[in-house]
């Protein structure tokens, strides 16, 4: 039986849960759990009377180029170790995200253990996230930081706000409950903030890390900056701490190359080499993003082209897993799609218009510029005739999602 979660009731059943999957390892990691709790929708469902498989979210916006749009965020999808291999997962998300689209949030994004489970739901693969690790006295920033003040998982409110007013390019969700905040500073291994108040005493942009013994690696948990003034004044104070840290590892920001600030970077790869602080770049493609309402992700294209008219005929796997349990059973279906200046879609086909034919994981990939049409032609469940595909290629030229929120 799928049900609301009963906080009295479930919370120690959760955290059970999350110290079987590895999630909570520690006093504090208990209460983070206790936090996510607190601020997150949740469902369960029941094994033997006691709760084995929980899922939560949380309301949040995505940018869409200069607009935004409701989201729901995916925060936990969880299954005890005596209630694996059952069909319990794929159930509970099925019901979080027919849930989400009956609440108007128009997509829904999550960050995946592994490619492949959740696109039975509906999901398609990110862009690829860079993280860079350097040592911090190697960065070049032609300005001097000033004295920061110092933040701690007490100041969660103030980061929060700060986090939600940060710069936002293309693709950038913010997630509403503030508890997120402090639950993921008190998640935080060793957690610190450095940050600078504005003339109304709050903070205006901020860093907050996690530090691993005497000289490191720390690790930028995250950035929240509104100007370029102050993304340089984060980067001088990170630079400031290289006297003693020999490395630190950072989430590379939209629209940036960190390689652009980093002194004789191939020089330091190599003599780092294997070390406990190698400098290196990675790059993973690690969240999924799907469409829950078709008519308002469409309607949020602004293309300065000439508008194109097609027949989109759509699939959703997630039809599999709702059926008849919800009102919502996935975006599945024929309709009529045109992408301009002024974008609309409207149930069923017209008769003589080009056809696309996609999943709504392929679809929803190509709607946030993921990759263009013509490319996921190549590798995802993508087929039209070559005129059209171009045709998107043009109307749908975005710049790269960046969420720059990990959940």
């Amino acid at each position: 039986m799928i049900r609301p979660i009963d906080t009295q009731r479930d919370s120690d059943a959760v955290v059970r849960i999350y110290r079987e999957v590895g999630w909570v390892s520690e006093t504090a990691h208990e209460g983070a759990a206790r936090e996510l709790l607190a601020c997150s929708r949740g469902w369960v469902e029941d094994v033997a009377g006691s709760a084995e498989c929980f899922v939560a979210a949380c309301p949040g916006t995505i940018r869409y180029v200069d607009g935004t749009l409701p989201m729901c965020a995916v925060t936990s999808v969880t299954t005890s170790r005596i209630a694996r291999k059952q069909g319990l997962a794929g159930r509970l998300t099925a019901h979080l995200l027919a849930d989400a689209a009956e609440r108007g949030e128009a997509v829904a994004m999550l960050g995946m253990f592994e490619q492949g489970f959740y696109n039975q739901l509906g999901f398609g693969t990110g862009v690829y996230e860079h993280w860079c690790t350097f040592d911090p006295a190697a960065l070049q920033v032609a300005v001097r930081a000033r004295t920061p003040v110092r933040l701690t998982s007490e100041d969660w409110q103030a980061m929060h706000s700060n986090r939600l007013r940060r710069f936002q390019t293309h693709g950038a969700c913010s997630l509403t409950p503030a508890g997120l905040t402090r639950a993921e500073t008190l998640w935080t291994e060793n957690g610190f903030g450095l940050g600078y108040l504005d003339g109304d005493g709050d903070v205006s942009h901020h860093i907050w890390c996690s530090a691993k013994g005497e000289h490191g690696p720390y690790r930028v948990e995250w950035m929240a900056y509104r100007t370029r003034d102050q993304f340089l004044e984060l980067l001088a104070l990170i630079h400031s701490l290289g006297e003693q840290v020999h490395s630190v590892r950072l989430h590379e920001p939209a629209g940036v190359q960190i390689q652009d600030f980093i002194r004789q970077p191939f020089k330091w790869r190599r003599l780092t080499e294997r070390s406990s602080h190698e400098h290196r770049m990675s790059a993973d493609a690690y969240w999924q993003i799907r469409i829950l309402d078709l008519e308002a992700c469409v309607s949020a294209v602004r293309s300065s082209c000439e508008p194109i008219t097609f027949n989109l005929v759509l699939s959703d796997p997630v039809a599999d897993y709702v059926k008849d349990a919800t009102a919502w059973g996935g975006v599945a279906g024929e309709y009529t799609v045109t992408l301009g200046p002024d974008s609309s879609v409207t149930d069923g086909a017209t008769s003589g218009l080009p056809t696309l034919r996609a999943s709504v994981n392929a679809f929803s990939r190509l709607w946030l510029g993921v990759r263009p049409a013509t490319r996921l032609s190549w590798s995802d469940d993508v087929q039209a005739p070559e005129d059209l595909l171009q045709a998107l290629d043009q109307v749908l030229r975005l710049p790269i999602p960046y969420p720059d929120w990990d959940f």
